[in-house]
């Protein structure tokens, strides 16, 4: 195994761990890729789906083995979650493969400044939403096809907005959003690997050696979550939105 192997692993249990917790590991693991490892931009944001897919495994294990399900929703509703957001991420793959970029991350950076201001205040939901748990289900299906575009098209921040999608309009914990967020992740990226493979956009032996190191960051996380709770995930959130806004506006 060469040094280049050794320092994607570790690069991967760094950004596994971040991704887990809070999201936007991606926006680490994309310029490693593209100018250390000398990616074109499109088969970096490829490759990066291996490691993802692989972490959310590991990441789900781990909330599990601390007694957190990740099918906060139940089985069957957790499972159409991630089928929408599915739909939404084969759309936003498609996007990705034809139009650059260069804009959208800029106003991805104004988006995540938003979230942020949104995890601090965590607003609560409306008392209409409060009242309907089914009602709120069915603005979170519909969130969550918007999101699933987003993350089709770049994985970065997407794990961000779930949580904030979950906490706000379900009220949920963060430790259980994260749960959850998981599976849903496990199934958009199923989606958004075939669209990439098709168009032979992924370096596979990268993404694999990504994918061990997201598998360790992943479990460890996991289950350090559960074991800190809901104000530690606050403030790794508040770091990774900072840094991720910062990195996406100047780069």
């Amino acid at each position: 195994m060469e040094l280049k192997d050794l320092v994607l692993i570790l690069v991967g249990v760094v950004t596994g761990f971040i991704n887990t917790v809070a999201g936007g590991g991606s926006v680490i693991i994309l310029p490693v890729l593209i100018l250390y490892f000398g990616l074109p931009p499109t088969l970096a944001n490829g490759t990066n789906r291996i490691g993802i897919f692989i972490q959310t495994i590991f990441s789900a294990w781990g909330f599990k083995s601390k007694g957190v399900s990740p099918f906060v929703f139940g089985f069957k509703k957790s499972i159409l979650v991630g089928i929408i957001a599915l739909i939404g991420a084969v759309l936003g793959s498609k996007i990705a493969l034809e139009i650059p970029d260069a804009l959208f991350t800029k106003i991805l950076s104004v988006v995540m400044i938003g979230v942020l201001i949104l995890t601090l205040v965590k607003p609560k939901p409306p008392q209409l939403l409060k009242s309907k748990p089914r009602l709120a289900y069915i603005f979170t299906l519909i969130a969550f096809f918007f999101i699933g575009i987003y993350g089709g098209f770049i994985q970065a921040g997407t794990g961000l907005l779930l949580i904030l999608a979950l906490s706000v309009l379900n009220n949920m914990s963060l430790v259980k959003s994260n749960a959850l967020k998981t599976i849903v992740v496990f199934i958009f990226t199923i989606g958004t690997i075939t669209v990439f493979a098709i168009n032979d956009q992924i370096n596979y032996k990268y993404g694999l050696l990504l994918g061990i190191g997201n598998a360790i960051g992943g479990w460890s996380a996991s289950r350090w979550s559960v074991k800190k709770g809901d104000k530690a995930i606050q403030i790794f959130m508040v770091i990774a939105v900072i840094l991720m806004a910062i990195k996406l506006w100047v780069f």
